[in-house]
């Protein structure tokens, strides 16, 4: 898909009486590959922030709690986008400028952008957005070529606990709002093809007892708190996430549980494959048998 001006894309909600999940995909949900995932939180209400245009950047911004607006302007005329819904992103081809402006109390903000981080990506200034805007260079950008996935790195047959290990990422701290930022193969050590993320989750709710055979993924508490329970099938070790700059990295082959939800809770989670079915062992005693283990 190409797509050359600013639109609202409707993402899945999977409906569930324990959270409703929703979820991004790389050139399926969005016309470009994931390459930096950044999400802004501590935002006091009301507050105004991100006036910059990119030259070469695809961004895709969700508001995965509370609401507010997106202005973005083409050196000619301005839109305004309303985010207050989590299953609705909205998408901002290279060569706009934006803001953001008009949060709630409590708002949480994640971005999707195609690029890593480069100062010469930036516009900061307007004039200088408007002198390149002028010369139509975002126009020749050319969409990226879609990626193999992450191979897995080690046998998830004989993956253990504690090969999961708790990252504690850099916060850019702003009086307008903090930062945090993961980079593909540099923060993490596998190549994000996919978000997901859980909300409306009611306080105490369990989730997610699955095992994945593939799949890396980096599971944040962009919200709220709740532990992750980790089970190798012969161990298991209970981990609590309750900052958005803290997280989990779990390799594949591990049995994995989400449990005691604080109410308004956001499970944040970085996947390194395409959802598929396949990649999935959702019964336990399967679990046990994929490990080579005796029941």
């Amino acid at each position: 898909m190409m797509l050359t001006e600013p639109i609202i894309i409707q993402l899945p909600k999977i409906h569930d009486v324990r959270g409703n999940l929703s979820f991004v995909e790389s050139l399926r949900h969005i016309p470009f590959n994931i390459e930096r995932t950044f999400w802004i939180y501590d935002v006091p209400g009301g507050e105004t922030r991100g006036g910059h245009a990119y030259k070469t950047t695809h961004e895709f911004i969700i508001a995965l709690s509370g609401s507010f607006d997106v202005v973005v302007d083409n050196g000619k005329q301005k839109q305004r986008f309303s985010l207050n819904r989590s299953y609705y992103g909205l998408y901002i081809p290279a060569g706009f400028w934006r803001h953001m402006e008009n949060f709630s109390t409590n708002a949480l903000a994640v971005v999707l952008a195609s690029t890593h981080f480069t100062l010469e990506d930036y516009c900061y200034d307007y004039q200088e957005f408007l002198a390149f805007q002028s010369k139509k260079n975002y126009a020749k950008i050319c969409q990226p070529a879609i990626e193999k996935p992450c191979k897995v790195i080690s046998d998830s047959k004989k993956t253990t606990v504690f090969d999961c290990h708790v990252l504690h990422l850099p916060v850019n701290h702003r009086d307008k709002g903090n930062i945090t930022v993961v980079d593909n193969n540099i923060t993490l050590p596998f190549r994000t093809q996919r978000i997901y993320y859980l909300y409306d989750v009611p306080g105490g709710e369990n989730r997610g007892g699955h095992a994945h055979k593939n799949l890396h993924q980096l599971v944040i508490a962009a919200s709220g708190s709740f532990e992750v329970v980790l089970d190798d099938g012969k161990v298991k070790r209970s981990v609590l996430l309750n900052r958005p700059y803290q997280c989990l990295y779990i390799v594949p082959g591990i049995w994995r549980e989400l449990v005691n939800f604080s109410s308004g809770s956001i499970c944040l989670v970085l996947a390194s494959d395409f959802y598929s079915e396949e990649d999935y062992i959702r019964e336990y005693n399967n679990y046990i048998n994929f490990k080579n283990y005796e029941i």
